[in-house]
């Protein structure tokens, strides 16, 4: 399978749409698939629909980390969690999930960050992790080759990688063979809603009744939600990614400073990004509604963020992108059925420099590919799950790119939420609510 998944990309999913079930699931992520996985454990029908493909945005499109370490003390519960999911779910499929124990390592340049780094073990003792300090010659021990001068680093072992293209594929094929339906090109057009309540999705192929819904639409979830009345701030910013060649190996895991990032790959190469967390941000008039929310993350870390002064044709922020449409004709989701952004190639060729700084034995790594993704972000930088402000509606979207690593605890706890069963978790950092009652929106202590 070429990475990361695009609209060439084979229909694996094509079930025929039922009359009703109990669930209808909105987008096909990892968020989606998981929710579904748990669902149908309960006994319950599940219908997943996807716009595109499986996986065709940003869950095949990440870096592809399964981290613990610096998580929002709100998620880090949530992640413990995923990570037994993540290892009871290898020992059952085997290599096609491509998941790894190889660790996560922050890299620090500066003191300020080392205290940064030693401020957040706080929350990784509360949960019992095999989260560690590295001292700069620990921390070279590990990084074979390298010569940066890092002051020191923080280490989770336990953390790990997994290969997004194909393992959240064949995690639906997975619930499939539970009897989850999933069904690929296939755009829901809108909620259909009596006296209030949910009776059902209206799909471009035809309605099918249900009485609850969880949108899991990723960057499309704004949009979607917007016609039917119910506002969120959630915007996308794009995130470059790419992948190198072949090359000797360095680190086994995951590792990342202020100027790259990089995860071991099955294939025996390196995904590389920038590390600072820099994204390139499209205007548009989602943008200008919520601007004074994203004040505080901008604040943070100004410059990380490239702003574009018009999101591109197709995307959800696009300034012609209809915000209203008939239920009967086609919707903007199925003009745009993957989100393919073209990668910011000057950011990684940045990241490429870097590299070879770092490990100049190795030099500039070669790119066999690269690509951008969407990431759905929130001001706070952590998602929505909650249900939403009409009966039977579940929203579990802006998951700010760490979906793919937490999704199967966060599948689990959705499907909780849906039925009204013991979620287990403290989910009031992550309420609806939160951006209209008044609570202080800012990114929490994550790294």
């Amino acid at each position: 399978m070429s990475f990361p998944i695009s609209e060439a990309s084979p229909v694996r999913f094509s079930a025929a749409l039922p009359d009703r079930v109990d669930v209808a699931i909105v987008g096909g992520g990892v968020i989606g698939v998981m929710a579904a996985w748990f669902l149908r454990q309960k006994g319950l029908s599940v219908l997943v629909l996807e716009k595109g493909r499986i996986a065709g945005e940003q869950s095949s499109r990440n870096w592809g980390w399964v981290r613990q370490q610096g998580r929002d003390p709100g998620e880090l519960p949530i992640m413990v969690e995923s990570l037994a999911i993540w290892n009871r779910l290898a020992a059952e499929m085997g290599e096609s999930l491509g998941f790894r124990q190889t660790g996560v390592l922050y890299l620090a340049k500066t003191e300020r960050e080392m205290a940064g780094f030693e401020a957040w073990t706080e929350h990784s003792r509360a949960h019992q992790l095999d989260t560690r300090l590295l001292t700069g010659a620990e921390t070279l021990a590990m990084l074979k080759g390298a010569v940066a001068p890092w002051k020191g680093a923080l280490y989770t072992a336990s953390d790990a990688r997994a290969e997004p293209w194909t393992a959240v594929p064949a995690l639906a094929a997975r619930a499939t063979e539970a009897g989850v339906l999933i069904r690929e090109g296939c755009a829901v057009r809108a909620l259909d809603i009596a006296a209030g309540k949910v009776a059902g999705v209206v799909t471009e192929a035809g309605r099918v009744a249900c009485d609850r819904v969880v949108v899991a639409a990723g960057a499309w979830s704004r949009l979607f939600l917007g016609r039917h009345g119910v506002r969120i701030p959630q915007l996308s910013v794009l995130a470059s990614v790419a992948a190198t060649e072949p090359m000797p190996e360095i680190f086994p895991g995951n590792a990342a400073d202020d100027d790259f990032a990089f995860r071991r790959r099955a294939d025996g190469g390196y995904s590389i990004a920038p590390g600072g967390s820099e994204h390139d941000f499209f205007i548009g008039p989602d943008a200008f509604r919520s601007f004074s929310l994203y004040l505080p993350i901008l604040k943070k870390d100004l410059r990380s963020a490239r702003f574009r002064p018009m999101a591109p044709k197709g995307f959800p922020d696009a300034w012609y992108t209809p915000r209203r449409w008939a239920e009967d004709g086609p919707s903007p989701f199925e003009a745009t059925r993957i989100l393919n952004p073209a990668p910011n190639l000057r950011t990684l060729g940045r990241v490429q420099d870097a590299f070879a700084r770092a490990f100049p034995s190795l030099g500039r790594p070669r790119l066999k590919a690269a690509w951008g993704g969407m990431i759905d972000t929130l001001p706070d930088v952590v998602p929505i799950v909650d249900h939403g402000p009409i009966a039977g509606l579940t929203i579990a979207t802006g998951m700010s790119g760490h979906g793919f690593g937490i999704g199967p605890g966060m599948g689990r706890v959705v499907a909780d939420l849906v039925t009204g069963g013991h979620v287990g978790h403290d989910l009031s950092r992550f309420r609806f609510a939160r951006f209209s009652d008044g609570t202080k929106i800012a990114p929490g202590p994550s790294l």
